[in-house]
């Protein structure tokens, strides 16, 4: 079977099984996300200090006094603290950096593992995260 065939056959099934695109917040109320996407978050109350736990891998800019813009640097998890002027806060939340699944495959061989971006058609994945350890 030649590779194309096999990366066609995997994708459908990838798309079969996983169903749905995930909601910004799943069950257990972490952010998801993707890595070298951007994500708006906006607010009820105005914005005084944006903390990030860990910035290499989410940034939060400030867009506005309501709006901020969330961005995954690189794969893991951090967490976002939002405080408002007293210094309560408006948001405390865990955040998931993590690869697009909803059009990917993972194809393994042996020890090695191969990520395809497909969209629509396959290509292997690019990281440009700058950490060369991350994995998807």
């Amino acid at each position: 079977m030649s590779s194309g065939k096999l990366a066609k056959i995997v994708v459908g099934l990838s798309v079969f099984l996983s169903g749905s695109l995930q909601p910004a917040f799943a069950e257990d109320d972490i952010l998801r996300v993707s890595m070298n996407h951007a994500r708006v978050l906006r607010l009820d109350r105005a914005v005084s200090k944006v903390i990030v736990g860990n910035s290499k891998v989410a940034d939060a800019t400030v867009a506005d006094a309501t709006t901020i813009v969330l961005t995954g640097r690189s794969f893991g998890t951090t967490n976002l603290v939002l405080l408002d002027a007293d210094g309560n806060p408006i948001v405390d939340e865990r955040i998931l950096v993590s690869i697009d699944e909803g059009n990917t495959v993972r194809v393994f061989r042996q020890t090695e593992r191969t990520v395809l971006s497909c969209t629509p058609n396959c290509e292997q994945h690019s990281q440009n995260s700058g950490d060369k350890d991350a994995q998807p």
